[in-house]
C-alpha cells in the first residue's frame, strides 16, 4: 500500500510549484504527491522535465487529482462541451505520459462543483456513461486509469455512493475505469463506510482518507480501524491518498467552503507535523499486510 497526500493541503489555488511539495512529502515520509492537474496542459517542456526529475530523484509517486470545469465535462449532453473537454484530457493524458503518472482521479463524470438548477440523472447518467468511455479510450495507450470519485450529494447528483459507483464504472465497462471513494463522502452518506469499502471490493482503485471535518486522519472522529478491516477483507493494496482541507482563502477555500480556520493558525511547519504525523498513523491503521 502506497500512501500520499493532496498538495493543496497547503495551498490556496488549484495550482502551484509542485516541486516544492514533492521535495516537502519526501521528506515527511510520503510515498505519493497527488497534483491537481488542472493547469498541466499547458507545462513547457522545461517544467515537465524539471517536475520529473523532481519525482524521480524523490522517489515520489506523482497522481492526478481533477474538479472539471463546466467546459471539460465529459458527461455533457452538447457535443461541442464534449469534443473541448476531450481535446483538454487527450493534451493533459500527453503529459501526464511525460511524468509517468498512471493515475487520475475526480468527479470525471461531470463537472464540479454542479449546478444543481438543471440536473436530470437518469439523462445525465446516460451521456455520462457514453463521456467516460470515450474518455478510458483516450488513456489507455498512456496506461492511465480513471478513478470515478464518489461525491457527497451537496457536489455532485450523478455518484453519491459506493452502490452508484460500481454500477457506473461496471456499465462504463473498460478496464481502465475504477470507483474512487473517499472517506469524507462515505461519511455523509453511506450507511457503513467499512460495508461501502467492501462492496467496492476489486473495483477500488484509489482511496481519499481525511476525517469527517477533512482534517488530516488521526484528528477527528472517522472510524479507521473499520476503514483497516474493510480494506483487509477486500485484499486492498493500492494508493491511500490523504486530502485535508483546513485553511480558509482562495479558490480553494471557496470551492471546499471553508468558512472557518480549521488549522487555528497553524504555521506551515506545523502543518508538516500534523502531516507527518497522520502519515504514521494512517500506515499504522490501514495498513494490513
Amino acid at each position: 500500500m502506497k500512501h500520499g497526500i493532496y498538495y493543496a493541503y497547503w495551498e490556496s489555488e488549484w495550482a502551484a510549484d509542485y516541486k516544492y511539495y514533492v521535495e516537502k512529502v519526501a521528506r515527511l515520509g510520503f510515498d505519493i504527491l497527488e497534483i491537481g492537474v488542472g493547469p498541466i496542459a499547458d507545462y513547457s517542456q522545461t517544467e515537465i522535465k524539471e517536475l520529473r526529475k523532481c519525482a524521480d530523484d524523490n522517489g515520489i509517486i506523482l497522481t492526478g487529482g481533477y474538479g472539471p470545469t463546466f467546459n471539460h465535462n465529459m458527461g455533457s449532453s452538447d457535443p461541442k462541451i464534449k469534443a473541448e473537454a476531450l481535446d483538454w484530457y487527450k493534451r493533459t493524458f500527453d503529459v501526464m505520459g511525460e511524468l509517468d503518472m498512471h493515475w487520475l482521479g475526480g468527479a470525471l463524470y461531470s463537472y464540479w462543483p454542479v449546478d444543481f438548477s438543471t440536473v436530470n440523472k437518469p439523462e445525465d447518467w446516460k451521456y455520462s456513461v457514453e463521456g467516460v468511455r470515450e474518455l478510458a479510450d483516450a488513456a489507455k495507450p498512456y496506461g492511465i486509469d480513471l478513478g470515478m470519485e464518489v461525491i457527497n450529494r451537496f457536489e455532485t447528483h450523478v455518484l453519491n455512493t459506493s452502490e452508484e459507483g460500481v454500477e457506473f464504472v461496471k456499465e462504463v465497462d473498460k478496464d481502465n475505469v475504477k470507483v474512487m471513494l473517499d472517506t469524507f463522502h462515505m461519511n455523509i452518506e453511506e450507511v457503513s463506510i467499512g460495508d461501502a469499502i467492501r462492496h467496492a471490493g476489486n473495483l477500488l482503485g484509489h482511496l481519499h482518507t481525511g476525517e469527517c471535518n477533512r482534517m488530516v486522519p488521526g484528528k477527528g472522529r472517522m472510524p479507521w480501524r473499520e476503514i483497516g478491516d474493510a480494506l483487509k477483507d477486500i485484499e486492498y493494496d493500492g494508493n491511500v491518498v490523504m486530502e485535508p482541507f483546513v485553511r480558509m482563502g482562495g479558490q480553494v477555500g471557496s470551492d471546499i467552503k471553508i468558512w472557518r480556520d480549521i488549522s487555528r493558525g497553524a504555521s506551515e511547519a506545523e502543518l508538516d507535523a500534523d502531516a507527518k504525523r497522520s502519515v504514521e498513523f494512517q500506515r499504522y491503521m490501514l495498513d494490513w499486510k
